[in-house]
């Protein structure tokens, strides 16, 4: 369950991220209330996963997948430069997060 809640809290990261791009430095009001329900709900997933999880694989996670998840949307909805290299890294970023993960937690 814990790392479900990473997985999720990942989600929203990638969402709150968008959201700040969108909010073009918080003067657009629905997309600034959207970061900040999009953040709090990204920590507080985060924080709730961590009672549980050892916080290096976990937060890699959450980052990897806001990380990846973040490109690939501006990638895909955005109109942010596609390209190969973009491409491998992003895969690389997934592959470290999955190996990282699959190296020690015990939980």
């Amino acid at each position: 369950m814990a790392w479900l809640l990473v997985i999720v809290a990942g989600v929203l990261e990638t969402g709150f991220a968008v959201c700040l791009k969108l909010s073009h430095g918080f003067t657009r009001l629905w997309p600034t209330v959207a970061f900040c329900a999009f953040a709090l709900g990204s920590f507080g997933l985060l924080t709730i996963s961590l009672k549980k999880l050892d916080v290096g694989p976990a937060y890699a996670v959450w980052t990897g997948i806001g990380a990846a998840g973040t490109a690939i949307y501006g990638m895909v909805f955005l109109g942010d430069l596609v390209s190969t290299l973009k491409i491998v890294s992003i895969s690389f970023v997934i592959i470290g997060v999955i190996g990282l993960q699959l190296s020690g937690s015990a939980h």
